[in-house]
């Protein structure tokens, strides 16, 4: 879940994953969202920056996995585990966006998040998708979502969370 000092969500919604099928589902729901939001003409994209929190094996680099695939990345997703951040270019009808895979589950200290250099990456129009961002300590910022799978029997269960007009926006279209 999120650091406690965020603030309280604008709209919330649970998914039952029963199986992978359903997190590509979601995953693809998610991705049209996030492109329907480039290609709006009202307003520029500026970025869109998702938790993913969940223990070990909760499904959350299947999840960014698939949402990458589903927004058209061809290649080959490595979880970022040990590189802490794996940069895509994937190229869509409005462009090209930029996406940023962080996982900081190795991070012994907050402010390691400082050292790396990362912050950057958030002032910009990219997709920043974040793996334990709890061991950032809140300096992350607020998410615009904040997405936690935990395993409930063989399935999972996903809690979703908005916490920003564009956020909720991607949500309810989810």
């Amino acid at each position: 879940m999120p650091d406690p000092s965020t603030p309280s969500p604008l709209g919330e919604r649970v998914f039952a994953l029963p199986d992978e099928a359903a997190t590509e589902a979601f995953a693809a729901a998610l991705a049209r969202a996030v492109l329907a939001r480039m290609a709006h003409t009202d307003t520029a994209h500026a970025g869109l920056h998702v938790q993913l929190s969940g223990d070990l094996g909760a499904g959350k680099t299947t999840l960014v996995r698939a949402l990458l695939r589903a927004l058209g990345h061809t290649g080959r997703v490595k979880s970022p585990t040990y590189a802490l951040c794996e940069p895509y270019n994937i190229d869509t009808p409005q462009g090209v966006l930029p996406v940023y895979h962080f996982d900081l589950y190795r991070f012994a200290d907050p402010a390691e998040w400082h050292d790396t250099g990362f912050r950057e990456h958030f002032a910009g129009d990219a997709l920043c998708l974040v793996e334990w961002p709890e061991k950032a300590e809140g300096l992350l910022g607020t998410p615009d979502l904040s997405l936690w799978l935990e395993p409930v029997g063989n399935s999972r269960r996903l809690t979703t969370s908005a916490y920003t007009p564009a956020g909720l926006a991607c949500l309810n279209s989810c």
